[in-house]
């Protein structure tokens, strides 16, 4: 019997190039013995609930193309499964941070290959109260701009742009007084900027969460950046970021497989750049190697 596969696609992602590829990506699907039942998504939520309201048994592997928010969308719904399948991604969006982590080629038809040929790899997976993110939780300094920025725009500069632009604006730049904790440590201070990711590259900007990057260690890196005092700091922050070099005064860095974070308000997050809400408190864990996704045989 064929083998069969649910694939999941945003024909809205990146520059849309994901219809003039789509009979290429399934026909390479059939051709390596799959049945495949194709499924567009129209609206947020459609990825979670593809994957969440079928018999997810029947299927032997599941595929997505699409943006960032397209594979957390997938990823959700398996870890929702009792059963969870491989996953294969064919990267179509702005940025595509955690597929150029994975080193899963640009090219559609490349990573279409990746799915058939390729081999399995397990990746830890972000718990975010009751939510799951795949690469990245953050909140602060313009971070609303990834889910608030219309698709067209987000086709011409990443969200990270936005950002370090944003930046120069110090007037502009909101602080939060929060006190994280991980294990027996706990930070107390006013924050513009904090992430929390399990990626090599955040915004299309390669190595910014810091060196010796693992994405199957169980942990998570994170970076907080506190209020600037003045212009000068402004710019030291701009430069260590660009520079990558994230480790300065003005910077909390370490690794966590879980924290808790406490806000004296509501804070808006951000989940693999999708709306993840405001909240005032928020419990973020590692489920270490809970993601089997598929990558390129090592050379």
């Amino acid at each position: 019997m064929k083998k069969k596969m649910l694939f999941i696609y945003n024909p809205r992602a990146g520059k849309s190039q994901i219809r003039s590829n789509l009979l290429d990506m399934i026909d390479i699907f059939v051709k390596a013995g799959y049945e495949v039942t194709a499924y567009p998504t129209q609206a947020q939520g459609d990825g979670i609930r593809a994957v969440t309201e079928r018999q997810i048994g029947y299927y032997d592997m599941i595929a997505c193309s699409g943006g960032d928010g397209t594979l957390d969308e997938v990823v959700t719904g398996m870890m929702r499964c009792e059963k969870r399948l491989p996953i294969g991604y064919v990267p179509a969006g702005t940025t595509n941070d955690f597929a150029g982590s994975l080193g899963i080629p640009r090219s559609m038809e490349k990573a279409a290959r990746v799915i058939v040929d390729g081999r399995s790899f397990r990746c830890d997976v972000g718990g975010f109260n009751e939510n799951i993110f795949v690469y990245i939780a953050a909140f602060g300094l313009f971070t609303d701009v990834s889910y608030e920025t219309r698709q067209d725009m987000k086709n011409v500069l990443g969200h990270m742009a936005y950002v370090l632009e944003g930046m120069r604006k110090l007037s502009k730049v909101r602080s939060y007084t929060m006190k994280v904790t991980c294990g027996d440590r706990a930070i107390e201070g006013d924050f513009i900027f904090g992430m929390i990711t399990n990626s090599l590259s955040v915004g299309g900007f390669k190595k910014i969460t810091g060196d010796n990057v693992k994405l199957d260690d169980g942990v998570f890196e994170v970076t907080l950046i506190k209020r600037p005092g003045n212009p000068v700091e402004l710019n030291t922050i701009m430069a260590a970021m660009v520079n990558r070099n994230i480790d300065t005064d003005l910077m909390e860095c370490f690794t966590a497989s879980e924290l808790q974070i406490e806000s004296t308000e509501e804070i808006a997050w951000t989940l693999d750049g999708e709306f993840g809400g405001r909240h005032s408190r928020v419990e973020i864990q590692n489920y270490k190697q809970a993601l089997e996704i598929r990558v390129p045989e090592e050379e």
